[in-house]
């Protein structure tokens, strides 16, 4: 089985994105929306950009349904939905 992982992204800007990774590579940094965050930074800092990623949940053996609704726990828990914290666009932010 493939390692499958929570992420958690976080921005120069302190945002972060939440996702999930069922592939198992390194390489993946998941599916923001790229014009929610190039709207929150200039060109000059958009030349040089580092990001972190951060493992926040490992597995082998969790299936897909259970990953997706722990992706979930781990967006409300940082808040990341919250268009002030992060990049998240679901589950929906209230308020």
């Amino acid at each position: 089985m493939k390692r499958k992982v929570i992420y958690k992204i976080i921005y120069p800007n302190g945002k972060i994105y939440i996702g999930k990774d069922l592939t198992g590579s390194i390489n993946y940094f998941g599916s923001a929306k790229s014009e929610l965050i190039e709207k929150d930074f200039n060109e000059e800092e958009k030349m040089s950009f580092t990001i972190t990623k951060e493992i926040l949940f490992q597995s082998y053996e969790i299936d897909d349904k259970e990953l997706n609704k722990l992706e979930v726990e781990f967006i409300r828990k940082f808040n990341s939905n919250n268009p002030m914290i992060g990049y998240n666009q679901w589950p929906k932010f209230i308020k």
